[in-house]
């Protein structure tokens, strides 16, 4: 059997200039700083800065401005040293394996130089057979060159490409982002980013497995591509390979020289997995053992997943409206209610199973079935893919292509194509991938952005994105769509990003128009869009020491990356708003209105589901505390706009939408069962008083909208003020108010508030309105930095009580919670006497 030692313990960072200087100009690493040291322990898996931050010689760079003082470490080399450790072996072989280097390295062995890399999203492995009888003790040193190094080298060689950053990340095989994106920090990694390795090994071992998991006929079929390498002994003889799927066991014979076999299981009447709210998540072992008939061990090697039974398809069959983008799993048509996802920190190495499991439940908890993994970050570990096989979240994976124009020719072309088949077949096993994406905005650049004559005529990724990843796909695991990009149509017939065909993005409405212009089109998928929100009060706070923390003071801007991303947030409150009084009003404003825009594009486009099969929103996390696009800020505090999307994905949900003909109540119902009830529709003063009401009857069948026309006397006056629409179907309420807040007559707000703390020291406060109380707020941070609620945004008329439940109160009071509680009220009668922006 293979035997393998971690290469865990014992590494050092050596660092530049001995300790004495930081490389390019005087940085943390002055003189003295270090004590003298040549090294400092490092942690593998890890990186550099992480290894710097633990031993004090680089200053948190998610705090203020310190950024920008650790951008020396980027441009940088570094070396990574340790001894192997001791392990004695009588096998035929033994290789050094290094699970991820980030990014360009040489490794050396003993002195022996062993290779190179220079790719962050791949695996590698060195034959040191040849060393082994020394190879206790011996120094193995793993030597980085700056990224900005070799990416200014391999753009020298294939010449200048147009991207949308001042960075040259798309001439190395590295996660983007970390050179900086419009939410994100410029923290440019190196280092052993993933385990390490020995393995010794005899005869045979198993160099790749790649389960295609099929359902057919009420068959389960796992047919395991399986790709051998042999020892010069183990070349001619005959091996078995051993398959078990659950409880189905069955033995394949590999003829003598064959490197490659196929291994195939039959299950009946398997039970199926579905993405959550659909069915459950039954996941199957699935083993494959390599056997050497004539050893007296036999067992050479053993690779173990786990596996699921489902179908996924994508519709992109063409229609009166265009041209679909359907997702169906099992047959069952889906509308997406998905989020994006980023790398949930800069420096991804501090990313554990647990923090996976934290961050996706919280989109489950939230609704969504739908994560897409994002093309400027990494493919993720399995602990991501594993933790959205068992909750039941789809995942639509991007090729790690972003917002460039990438060069088509060597040293980057073999490189992409050997990622992306790892990779594929990497993440074969997992139920939950759903789809492959092509690019990230790429196709869309190449047509919009004015890179086609800059470009004239050089090669700009067209080749990996129509070509070269949908054959990788099609030949490693042809069971799972693949798409060229998103945006794209589905063909140079159309624009890549017309809303009629295939994937769109909806970017215009945050950067230059009202979120109601979301409601002017009806795109097929709608792959991005969303809108800005500062981070939670408590996540800004400890991050930026800016005093007074204003919306433009100096920290706060160095955490808005967005191009004029406070300007675009100031002209979004303006439309809808006065201007707010002071930093605290302008904070939860903005959240509010990144709550509302967000949920004014989901509302419209399910309610024109099957037309529109998706909504991704951008985005469910941050890498670091900033103001961004997300839902879940970068100290992992969900933003009112988490709490939204509960109300917004919920297998039922109603809303009011204007029509040509007029509003209408849309009742969206994604259950398997029919939604039958009594729409109760009332026009309301601002006092609370009900000035008509009209009770009519409804059914939505199973996954479908049913719209009900709203007669004359619910509606408010055109222009009013003072009136507003409610839409109650059970618990279910929607609200329509026919002007915007600055023009609304919102009462002074008044309520009742009720405290009582549980035996768990949980505390309930409840919440009753005296007044029409328009998105009230208790900012749960603001008693302290750990405690959490429950609830977002509310919406109460008078005699209306809300009960929020808050953990993590040390002290819980009355007093506390009315100071921490916010509502539109407040904001529009003391609006206009302008905070700075």
């Amino acid at each position: 059997m293979k035997d393998v030692t971690p290469v865990v313990d014992g590494w050092k960072l050596r660092l530049p200039g001995g300790g004495t200087g930081a490389g390019p100009g005087d940085g943390p690493l002055g003189p003295g700083t270090a004590g003298g040291q040549d090294t400092v322990a490092a942690a593998v898996p890890g990186c550099v800065h992480t290894d710097l931050l633990a031993a004090g010689l680089l200053a948190d760079p998610f705090l203020d401005r310190n950024e920008q003082d650790a951008a020396w470490v980027g441009r940088t080399d570094w070396t990574y040293e340790t001894a192997l450790p001791a392990h004695t072996t009588g096998h035929e072989r033994s290789d050094l394996v290094f699970d991820g280097l980030d990014t360009v390295a040489e490794i050396t062995l003993g002195g022996r130089r062993l290779g190179a890399t220079r790719n962050m999203h791949r695996s590698h492995r060195f034959d040191v057979t040849a060393d082994r009888s020394a190879i206790a003790g011996t120094a193995l040193t793993v030597a980085f060159t700056s990224a900005y190094t070799e990416a200014e080298r391999v753009r020298s060689l294939v010449g200048e490409r147009p991207n949308s950053y001042p960075e040259p990340f798309q001439y190395i095989r590295k996660m983007a982002c970390s050179f900086g994106w419009d939410w994100g920090p410029t923290l440019v990694t190196a280092g052993i980013w993933k385990p390490v390795r020995l393995e010794h090994w005899s005869t045979a071992r198993l160099a790749g497995v790649t389960p295609q998991v099929t359902v057919a006929a009420g068959t389960g079929r796992v047919e395991a591509g399986i790709v051998l390498e042999r020892t010069a002994a183990g070349a001619g003889r005959p091996l078995t390979i051993r398959l078990r799927v659950g409880e189905t066991v069955t033995e394949t014979a590999v003829p003598a020289e064959a490197d490659r076999a196929t291994a195939v299981a039959e299950i009946a009447d398997p039970d199926l997995w579905w993405p959550h709210g659909y069915g459950r998540q039954p996941l199957y072992d699935c083993e494959v053992t390599l056997l050497d008939p004539a050893a007296p061990a036999g067992e050479l090697d053993r690779w173990q997943r786990r596996v699921g039974f489902r179908t996924v398809t994508l519709d992109t069959s063409p229609d009166e409206h265009g041209t679909a983008f359907t997702l169906a799993v099992n047959g069952t048509p889906v509308f997406a209610r998905g989020v994006n996802w980023i790398p949930d920190d800069a420096l991804p190495t501090r990313i554990d199973a647990a923090r996976y499991r934290r961050r996706l439940q919280q989109a489950v908890d939230a609704g969504v079935d739908l994560v897409r993994v994002w093309g400027g970050g990494i493919y993720e570990s399995d602990d991501f893919y594993d933790a959205c096989d068992e909750l039941g979240l789809l995942v639509w994976q991007d090729f790690l292509f972003a917002c460039a124009a990438y060069p088509e020719e060597q040293p980057l072309r073999s490189e992409i194509e050997a990622e992306a088949r790892e990779n594929v077949a990497r993440l074969a096993p997992h139920p939950s991938l759903a789809l492959w994406n092509g690019n990230n905005e790429n196709l869309w650049g190449f047509r919009d952005w004015e890179w086609e004559d800059a470009l004239a005529g050089d090669s700009w990724g067209e080749g990996y994105y129509l070509g070269l990843l949908a054959r990788v796909v099609a030949e490693t695991d042809p069971t799972r769509p693949y798409w060229a990009g998103s945006p794209w149509s589905g063909s140079w017939d159309h624009h890549p990003n017309d809303p009629r065909h295939g994937t769109a993005h909806s970017w215009e409405v945050w950067n230059r128009t009202d979120y109601t212009d979301y409601r002017d089109s009806v795109p097929r998928f709608v792959a991005e869009f969303g809108w800005q929100a500062p981070p939670a009060y408590a996540t800004a706070r400890r991050a930026v020491s800016d005093d007074p923390l204003t919306p433009d003071s100096p920290g706060m801007l160095h955490h808005q990356k967005a191009a004029d991303g406070n300007g675009k947030l100031t002209r979004g409150l303006a439309r809808h708003f006065p201007l707010p009084a002071d930093f605290d009003t302008w904070h939860y404003l903005t959240q509010v209105n990144q709550a509302r825009a967000v949920a004014t594009g989901i509302e419209h486009w399910r309610s024109h589901w099957p037309v529109c099969a998706g909504t991704v929103v951008w985005q469910l996390n941050d890498c670091w505390p900033v103001t961004s696009w997300a839902a879940v800020d970068g100290d992992e505090r969900p933003k009112p706009l988490y709490h939204e999307l509960k109300r917004l994905y919920a297998d039922r949900l109603v809303t009011v939408q204007p029509r040509p003909d007029g509003l209408v109540a849309a009742l969206v119902n994604q259950t398997a069962q029919d939604w039958t009830g009594t729409a109760v529709l009332c026009r309301v003063a601002v006092d609370g008083a009900v000035l008509a009401e009209v009770r009519l009857p409804f059914t939505a069948a199973p996954r479908t909208v049913a719209e009900v026309a709203l007669p004359a006397q619910v509606l408010p006056a055109d222009g009013s003020g003072k009136e507003l629409l409610t839409v109650r179907a059970g618990e279910l309420r929607a609200f329509w108010f026919p002007v915007r807040d600055k023009d609304f007559g919102y009462p002074e707000p008044g309520w009742d508030l009720d405290l009582a703390v549980h035996p768990d020291g949980s505390a309930a406060v409840t919440v009753t309105a005296r007044t029409l109380l328009r998105d009230l707020l208790l900012q749960a941070d603001r008693l302290g930095p750990g405690v959490t609620a429950d609830t977002g945004l509310t919406t109460l008329l008078p005699g209306e009580s809300v009960t929020i439940t808050v953990r993590g109160w040390e002290v819980p009071s009355s007093d506390a919670a009315a100071a921490a509680l916010y509502c539109v009220n407040t904001a529009v009668r003391e609006g206009d006497a302008g905070v700075a922006l």
